[in-house]
This record gives C-alpha cells, structure tokens and sequence, in this order.
C-alpha cells in the first residue's frame, strides 16, 4: 500500500477516479502525481544523508588529532 508524500498516511486507490486519495490528509493524486511527488523528495533526503556522512567524517577527523 502507497504512502502520502504529504503526511505519511495510507494511500487508498480509488477506481471510479482512477486517483490515490490519503486516508489521513485527504491528498488526491494520479499514478503519475504520485511518482512525481516521490521523486521531488527523494533528492533531499539524500542530501540530508550526505550532509550527515561529511558532518561525521569531520567529527571522526576533528576528535583524531585532539588525542
């Protein structure tokens, strides 16, 4: 079962519109909508996992030359 890019909620297909609707914010979206929102948000996760890599990198470095 698809999850809202909005809130987290549950997705339920409904047929007779052919749309996605969140059962928790009540987000209406196609297939195609949905894909899309997935993937605008994707990058920005990703960038919040590099920015975590390169701040532990540099703590790992920082505390090296402090012994």
């Amino acid at each position: 079962m698809p999850y809202c890019p909005e809130c987290g909620g549950e997705m339920q297909y409904i047929i007779a519109t052919k749309h996605y609707v969140c059962k928790s914010c009540g987000l209406s979206v196609t297939r195609q909508e949905l894909m899309e929102l997935r993937e605008k948000l994707r990058p920005s996760i990703e960038v919040e996992d590099e920015r975590e890599k390169r701040r532990k990198e540099y703590l790992k470095w920082w505390f090296s030359k402090k012994k």
